[in-house]
């Protein structure tokens, strides 16, 4: 189904892909104590020497942050080195993402997060488009975004991911492409693994941190682009029946990058999309290295 990268890191050394393997018995994976990063890379369309990563420090913060409720600590300096060597040894030459990952790693039964062993690994995959450029189809799911008073939303824990894979399943068997999940207040939080924005009247709408949301970077990214435009952006509370009367509607995130919605449940949504266009065309520039107000987002690797 893949094509995964010939070389991961795992257990504190670079091996290959098909060697890195854990234990049946290995205690994240029986109770999802893990958290996990994604970041992009390509080749730069101007140097095929070089790997482009977007937002490499933002992504190693964010991890190290996630695995500090682990109760792990690892510094997004070291898990920033072993990304830049893990780009070096692998070589790639089409556009890929990488899945940094931190778990406890006891062979074990007793789920608890102390006295127990935790390790970091890396590996990667050839990815094109995650989605139809076109955009997606998107059904109101039955399932509901975690609260953080019971789950700790502010890390991208891997437990998270059974209630988007839950509604990510129920969509598809369903004949729609992606989810949207109401949170506890029945307000909208987000998609299976994307955040949610809406545009009214020439403004962008998104819910806040407070609607139990992922804090994406690439809606942070986003977000900065758009008030760049000009165009603003307000984080508030959205209603689910805004999503059926919104001018557009687009999700974003690490894999996806930024993606129209054609329709949600039996409404269908404008083909005209503006301002999702224009921002989908900066974004797509910016990763390019084609925007130099943007280029401390850009990190090149030599692979030369």
């Amino acid at each position: 189904m893949y094509n995964f990268l010939p070389i991961a890191f795992f257990e504190n050394k670079f091996v290959p892909f098909a060697e890195a393997k854990i234990s049946i018995a290995t205690h994240a994976l029986h109770y999802g104590t893990g958290a996990l990063g994604g970041l992009r890379g390509i080749p730069n369309p101007q140097n095929s020497n070089q790997i482009l990563l977007f937002r490499l420090d933002r992504h190693c913060q964010r991890l190290s942050t996630s695995a500090r409720f682990l109760h792990y600590d690892i510094s997004a300096e070291k898990i920033q080195e072993t990304i830049i060597d893990f780009v070096k040894k692998n070589r790639p030459s089409v556009s890929f993402y990488m899945r940094p990952f931190v778990y406890t790693a006891d062979l074990g039964i007793a789920p608890r997060l102390h006295n127990i062993q935790k390790d970091f690994f890396v590996y990667g995959l050839e990815l094109g488009e995650y989605s139809s450029p076109e955009g997606v189809s998107c059904r109101i799911s039955s399932w509901y975004r975690q609260n953080d008073v019971s789950f700790p939303l502010r890390g991208k824990i891997s437990g998270a991911y059974i209630t988007s894979s839950l509604a990510k399943t129920e969509a598809i068997e369903s004949g729609f492409d992606e989810a949207i999940l109401m949170n506890s207040q029945g307000k909208v939080s987000e998609a299976s693994g994307m955040n949610i924005f809406i545009v009214r009247n020439g403004q962008i709408f998104t819910p806040g941190f407070e609607q139990d949301i992922l804090e994406g970077i690439t809606r942070d990214s986003v977000m900065k682009i758009a008030g760049d435009l000009g165009i603003k952006v307000v984080e508030r509370p959205i209603d689910k029946s805004e999503l059926f009367i919104a001018d557009e509607v687009f999700l974003c995130g690490t894999a996806a990058k930024v993606l129209p919605v054609k329709q949600i449940e039996n409404f269908t949504l404008p083909e005209n999309r503006p301002i999702t266009e224009k921002l989908r065309d900066k974004f797509t520039a910016i990763t390019e290295n084609r925007e130099p107000d943007y280029q401390d987002w850009v990190f090149p690797i030599s692979i030369d």
